[in-house]
């Protein structure tokens, strides 16, 4: 049967990669999808072109008192006009995403008894999904071990993962690309969304400190902010490595699929994307990431053997270079390292979440726990 639901996020990648990904998910199974956000969300290129958007308004706690009384205004302004959005579209359920923008949503929702969800994509739960986790339905995890979650909580969360985009979930299928001992060797250097100025100032120089043999062979593709590309694209030049450059790679799962290695941010869409893919990676977690999830979501990946965790304090030219020359100079334990990293991905995350999500309301509702399915009468809960 088709129903309606509203898809709620705030404006960055990490909220809106999974956020389009269920909406793809529940599109083919013939539901209509609304999307809630800020103005960056609406506006993010590729994800949600064919899907029905709005700007609510939702001010940010910070600022002192003052700050936050504007922020309170501009949530309740917010709630009023997804009431009144509600009032035509009738969603069967809200689903949060995180991010401040998803709040005055989330509110209308509780304010009008419509079933809710979140979901979060971090392994530390985020201020906007702790205020509301008290009050929705259901909460949808992308790892086991999620820190601030409360335990009276448990007997509503749901293990789910992270959705991926469908052309990174098609990746999953595709073989680690071959790798000689004297061929090509791909780097793929990303910092996510919003790129990062610490990639853009360590990596060439790391490289270029490789062994020469090592170094002729690499091939680079960089994301980089637009402050930062030049200086990078003269560094890569003056090593004599190969490098395309870009401030936005419209084509990452592409560039994903043939990748040796990534060097990234330890954000949670990228850890997804490279889980599922089954792609190596040096990881440097964000250091000013809220309650250090970076770092956290770091661990799962780092202990399975499929990535190297570098705290950005200690990120320097030297450091990778030695982490690269023990990933990149041995072909088997780069395949190996591939392998493991897949063994953490969760490739039914999109499904699984959309399961969850078509059950709200039902007398009995059936939610997804990683890779298998109970069912637990849920009556009740939530508000």
């Amino acid at each position: 049967m088709s129903r309606h639901f509203v898809l709620a996020a705030g404006g960055t990648g990490g909220h809106m990669v999974p956020a389009a990904a269920l909406a793809a998910e529940l599109t083919r199974r013939g539901h209509r999808v609304a999307l809630v956000s800020d103005a960056r969300g609406v506006r993010f290129p590729g994800l949600f072109e064919d899907i029905q958007t709005h700007v609510l308004p939702a001010g940010r706690f910070a600022g002192g008192p003052i700050g936050w009384g504007r922020a309170l205004r501009e949530m309740w302004r917010g709630r009023a006009m997804a009431r009144e959005l509600y009032s035509t579209f009738r969603p069967a359920a809200v689903i949060g995403f995180g991010g401040y923008p998803a709040m005055p949503a989330l509110l209308a929702a509780f304010a009008e008894g419509i079933p809710t969800a979140i979901h979060e994509q971090n392994a530390v739960l985020g201020r906007v999904n702790r205020l509301v986790a008290g009050k929705v339905d259901a909460i949808a995890l992308s790892y086991q071990d999620t820190q601030r979650l409360s335990a009276k909580h448990a007997d509503k969360t749901r293990l789910v993962g992270n959705p991926v985009r469908d052309q990174v979930l098609a990746l999953r299928t595709r073989p680690y690309p071959l790798l000689e001992e004297d061929g090509i060797f791909r780097v793929l250097v990303t910092g996510g969304s919003q790129g990062a100025s610490i990639l853009s100032k360590v990596v060439p120089d790391g490289l270029a400190m490789l062994p020469v043999t090592f170094r002729r062979r690499l091939q680079v593709t960089h994301q980089a902010r637009i402050e930062d590309i030049d200086e990078v694209r003269a560094k890569y030049a003056e090593h004599e490595i190969p490098a395309e450059l870009a401030t936005y790679l419209p084509d990452l799962p592409e560039q994903l699929a043939w990748a040796h290695l990534v060097i990234a941010r330890a954000g949670a869409s990228t850890l997804a994307e490279l889980t599922v893919a089954g792609r190596p990676a040096i990881l440097v977690p964000l250091p000013s990431a809220t309650d250090d999830h970076q770092t956290v979501n770091a661990r799962e990946m780092t202990q399975a053997g499929g990535a190297r965790t570098i705290a950005q304090k200690d990120f320097t030219p030297v450091e990778l270079a030695k982490q690269m020359q023990k990933l990149g100079l041995d072909p088997a334990a780069l395949e190996n390292a591939a392998g493991r990293a897949r063994g953490c991905g969760r490739p039914e995350a999109a499904s699984d979440l959309a399961d969850l999500v078509e059950s709200l309301g039902s007398p009995r509702l059936v939610l997804p726990v990683g890779k298998s399915h109970t069912t637990q009468n849920l009556a009740g809960a939530g508000a």
